[in-house]
């Protein structure tokens, strides 16, 4: 699995304005295997840093869980909480920065 295939993934969700789940994405860019989920999340993660360090919207926060109502596991709101994001509100939370990667990367 490569950085570039991870972003391509979700430059195709952005484009189509869509979500998509840990384990759709997982299959997508090719990660199989016991862990697949685990290793997609810490590429996630290392994405995230990524993006808040050059002031773009974390592209991350289009991935969601299966069970999660709409919004992405909480290993994501605990790495942005570490990056210095405001994740009182998870949703709205979630809501903006989807619509930000939507709007000004796409």
């Amino acid at each position: 699995m490569s950085a570039a295939r991870l972003e391509a993934a979700l430059a195709d969700c952005a484009k189509a304005r869509r979500s998509v789940t840990y384990g759709a994405l997982a299959a997508e860019i090719g990660l199989d295997g016991p862990g697949r989920i685990a290793r997609l999340t810490t590429f996630l993660e290392a994405l995230m840093e990524v993006d808040a360090a050059a002031g773009r919207p974390l592209r991350a926060a289009l991935v969601i869980g299966r069970s999660s109502g709409g919004l992405p596991a909480r290993g994501f709101f605990l790495k942005a909480q570490a990056l210095g994001y405001d994740v009182s509100d998870a949703a709205a939370f979630v809501a903006h920065e989807s619509e930000r990667v939507f709007t000004e990367l796409m």
